[in-house]
């Protein structure tokens, strides 16, 4: 009787999960996406406003400036808890998290582009600088790949379906988040 081997890299099915088990494999997923989303819709707002050169409706320059700078700053914020508090870990049993790895280093790619957005914004604010539509989505684009990206991979990373692989529940309920 020939027995076929199975690869070694080739990974066993995982049982199928209750929904109660789901949902908490998924908690850390859904929270992060609910973070993401406000950054993609503040993003998609300030992109837009770039490609059809006009400012939302009823926001000031003075308004459409600050949305930018709040946008770097709560990012830069988002970052900094993820790698001081959470990363650290799920690094322990994930490697993704782990510093030497992608996601950091989106991180530290998005935030050379956050710098560089930060800068234009506030000299546009404090009068040094004229806002130009056409500027600001090239500083845009030099980094919105990277941060889409990286917003889809943390996310992706965190879904129950990953998540289950290297935690337990009662493990993926103690992560603070």
């Amino acid at each position: 009787m020939d027995v076929e081997k199975v690869p070694e890299s080739a990974e066993a099915p995982l049982p199928k999960l209750s929904a109660h088990d789901f949902r908490q494999y998924n908690r850390l997923a859904e929270h992060m996406d609910f973070f993401h989303n406000n950054f993609r819709r503040t993003w998609n707002t300030m992109y837009t406003a770039c490609t059809s050169n006009k400012r939302p409706a009823g926001l000031s320059i003075r308004q459409f400036l600050a949305l930018g700078l709040d946008f770097c700053h709560h990012l830069e914020v988002h970052h900094g808890i993820e790698e001081q508090h959470i990363f650290p870990v799920l690094a322990k049993k994930m490697p993704a998290f782990r510093k030497e790895l992608e996601l950091l280093t989106q991180h530290k790619q998005i935030h050379k582009g956050l710098d560089k957005l930060e800068t234009y914004l506030e000299q546009c604010k404090s009068g040094d600088r004229e806002l130009r539509m056409e500027e600001l989505k090239e500083i845009m684009d030099g980094f919105g790949q990277v941060l889409w990206q990286h917003l889809d991979d943390e996310v992706n990373q965190l879904r129950a379906d990953n998540m289950r692989k290297y935690w337990t529940v009662d493990e993926v309920r103690r992560i603070p988040m």
